[in-house]
């Protein structure tokens, strides 16, 4: 058994096909076969059930896999910790971000990031935040943004700054005219929302539950941004994080809330056990410089 059969191994359990497992590790496809099949004779397991339609992971598959990418997590690390001690501020830094934030974060802190460290080549990710934690726990990722509260194992992080959410309703909606709205304002008030798996409509519901309002059932939006043109189309109202505000939006209004003002908090997260800690501690100075720390 080596490295290179166990990386072959993760990715047919991630991929579940041979053919792009082969494709990814830049092998051909028999010689993958066959390198999978002296890794179940050396562990005298069966680690996938295959057809000619599907590949499935054995539930021993499953469980060794958790042990292979451990395995080569670690391999990772000294290859980071090797890089690190040359120069800890250079190199490749895998960062990712939720939709609800890549868009609207990304382009203000870029320019800053390779200002400020030239030597980092920054790989931008934008997924949403279970797929965010399951790279950052696997090591493809480096670091991410995320929404507090963050409590899985193996990450800590720094909170950065409060994103406030406000009222993003037609101009010709009653509420329009106001300057402010208080959260009880909302009470029995249908809100268009996202659809399952996105953080902010997690963040949504709990505004919504404090003041008393409702989901519209029969929408679910897929981003910020058809939320963004239904309401400016008059199907209704929504919640809408700060950061993603248009200044020049025609048609709608965005109203902020009187105190308490309900919002996000945004912090950066990273595994307990990277290398590249003097690289994180870098990043949050450099938020904490340009303003953007809460």
């Amino acid at each position: 058994m080596n490295l290179r059969d166990l990386e072959y191994f993760i990715a047919v359990v991630e991929l579940k096909n041979f053919s792009r497992a082969a494709e990814r590790c830049f092998v051909s496809q028999p010689a993958l076969s066959s390198q999978i099949r002296k890794l179940e004779e050396t562990l005298d397991v069966q680690l996938f059930e295959r057809s000619n339609r599907h590949v499935l992971v054995t539930d021993i598959g499953s469980r060794l896999a958790i042990h292979a990418r451990a395995i080569l997590q670690e391999k990772q690390n000294m290859f980071e910790l090797a890089k690190s001690v040359q120069n800890p501020l250079a190199g490749e830094c895998r960062l990712g971000a939720f939709p609800t934030l890549a868009s609207y974060f990304f382009p203000q802190v870029v320019a800053s990031i390779r200002a400020s460290l030239p030597e980092l080549r920054l790989i931008l990710v934008e997924e949403k935040t279970h797929v965010l934690i399951e790279r950052l726990q696997s090591g493809a990722l480096d670091a991410a943004f995320l929404a507090l509260p963050v409590e899985e194992d193996g990450l800590q992080g720094q909170a950065l700054f409060d994103d406030p959410f406000v009222v993003a309703v037609p101009s010709s909606h009653p509420m329009g005219q106001k300057k402010a709205i208080a959260q009880s304002h909302l009470r029995d008030t249908e809100l268009l929302l996202l659809e399952e798996g996105h953080c902010l409509r997690d963040q949504s519901l709990s505004v919504c539950q404090v003041a008393g309002a409702n989901e519209y059932q029969d929408f679910r939006a897929t981003s910020l941004e058809t939320l963004r043109q239904m309401v400016k189309a008059g199907s209704g109202i929504t919640l809408f994080p700060s950061i993603a505000m248009e200044t020049d939006d025609a048609g709608l209004r965005y109203i902020p809330f009187e105190a308490p003002v309900p919002c996000r908090t945004i912090g950066l997260f990273w595994r307990k056990t990277t290398a590249r800690t003097t690289l994180m501690k870098a990043l949050i100075h450099l938020f904490q410089d340009s303003g953007l720390e809460s």
